[in-house]
């Protein structure tokens, strides 16, 4: 039986890349695949390419390209990637360069293009979230991209690509076009396209479905995390899936491991919707074979959906945020006490903030007083002070009157940071396909 061996190389933008050349070099894999967006991602990548037209992809393209290519290329290993983020063409470039300063010889490298249809978008487009009109947004919007699907990528690698640069494309998709081109299969053949989407979402985060996400130490322990290994993924013809890792390398790959990952973002394991397919992982059964090798079988499809899903990047202002730590015998009356001058301080400025929080790290941060509190008082607290506001200049008094508490406030205070941020909100919507138009541009090193 036919089979495609297929590696994780990246589950997000800042992913380590050593894993990734582990499985370039001892993977023995027919595709390396890098899955590098999120929503907030392809936004701020937008914001990158408006500032340098020269930018916009993903910030670790060309060390990841660097350490990888060389195995890559010595064992006939095709790479596919959405690291292209908001500028395809130009990461296209600049893996081109890559290639030739390593001196790889010829090299054929496939940009996909058209998920940016910010400037067609439809005014009268309502948004999932809010109901508002595309059209209320104003200035606020700064970027709105379409997820592709996989058809392009099939293309490109049906053209003889070695390298595919995507934009937003979704994430499973970057493994479903490997798939269907390996076997030749119809993008309107749904039961398949189930399957193949079945083993993208296994895949594109990575670490999660060896362990990575999976540890929580003394009921679920996993070990070697410190040299976590990628996982692998070996997809039969007959829609069979095997997930693995490297031999040796860190982490696991378990029923468990995997149960959790098939559950992972997914809003209907019956209905899953993707731009290829509307996945059903209802019937999949899990089973291991062996050491750190699980079998997954049954998952299934339907036709895919009328729209795409557009993620639009909205400029929602400043956060400005001062922190500063008490340890010592009474951290917490102290801290308790920095937090109440700095509230009304903000108080009596008169400040425009919007959503002002004031936590004690190590107390109450995450889930409020009511579930945080305890018989033990800690040894050490630090204030967190964070508020959002239209203006960058107001943001900033956030820290400073954090930073004023040094010597106008409790005994003993110390490490103060402060930090002004811009807020990229996400919100999201549907448009028809036939909006959207993918466009293969080759380049060849």
């Amino acid at each position: 039986m036919r089979q495609v061996r297929l590696g994780a190389g990246a589950g997000f933008s800042g992913d380590r890349i050593e894993p990734a050349v582990e499985l370039a070099e001892q993977g023995e894999l027919d595709y390396l695949v890098f899955e590098c967006l999120a929503e907030r991602t392809i936004a701020l990548a937008q914001q990158a390419r408006r500032r340098d037209p020269a930018s916009g992809f993903d910030p670790l393209l060309e060390a990841r390209f660097e350490a990888v290519l060389p195995a890559c290329r010595a064992r006939g290993t095709r790479i596919v990637t959405n690291m292209g983020a908001a500028n395809p063409l130009a990461a296209a470039e600049r893996t081109r360069q890559i290639a030739r300063r390593l001196g790889l010889g010829s090299l054929v490298i496939a940009a996909v293009t058209g998920d940016d249809v910010m400037a067609g978008l439809d005014g009268d487009i309502v948004l999932d979230e809010t109901g508002q009109r595309v059209a209320d947004l104003g200035d606020m919007l700064v970027s709105a991209n379409a997820y592709l699907g996989a058809e392009a990528i099939t293309e490109a690698l049906a053209g003889g690509a070695d390298i595919v640069l995507t934009g937003r494309a979704a994430d499973p998709s970057l493994y479903v076009g490997p798939i269907v081109h390996a076997f030749g299969w119809t993008f309107d053949d749904w039961h398949r396209l189930g399957q193949a989407t079945l083993a993208g979402h296994l895949l594109e985060c990575a670490g999660q479905v060896t362990g990575g996400y999976f540890a929580d130490p003394g009921f679920k322990d996993v070990q070697g995390l410190d040299r976590l290994g990628f996982p692998i993924g070996t997809f039969a013809e007959d829609g069979s899936l095997v997930i693995s890792k490297v031999a040796g390398s860190g982490g696991c790959v378990t029923p468990a491991t995997c149960k959790e990952q098939i559950l992972y973002e997914v809003h209907d394991p019956a209905c899953y919707l993707t731009p290829d397919v509307s996945a059903d992982f209802s019937q999949v059964r899990v089973e291991t074979i062996g050491p750190d090798r699980v079998r997954v079988v049954g998952g299934s499809g339907r036709a895919r959906p009328a729209g795409l899903k557009v993620s639009l990047g909205l400029m929602e202002g400043f956060v400005g945020e001062g922190q500063i730590s008490y340890a010592g015998a009474g951290a917490v009356a102290r801290g308790e006490l920095a937090r109440e001058i700095v509230r009304e301080r903000l108080a009596r400025a008169g400040l425009p903030l919007q959503e002002l929080r004031c936590d004690l790290i190590g107390l109450d941060a995450l889930h409020g007083a009511g579930l945080a509190r305890s018989g033990s008082e800690p040894y050490e607290v630090r204030l967190r002070v964070a508020a959002r506001t239209a203006s960058a200049a107001v943001a900033r008094r956030i820290g400073e009157e954090v930073e004023a508490l040094y010597t106008n406030g409790p005994a003993g205070g110390g490490g103060v940071s402060r930090q002004v941020r811009e807020v990229l909100g996400i919100r999201s919507a549907l448009i028809p396909r036939a909006q959207v138009r993918p466009t293969i541009t080759w380049l060849e090193a």
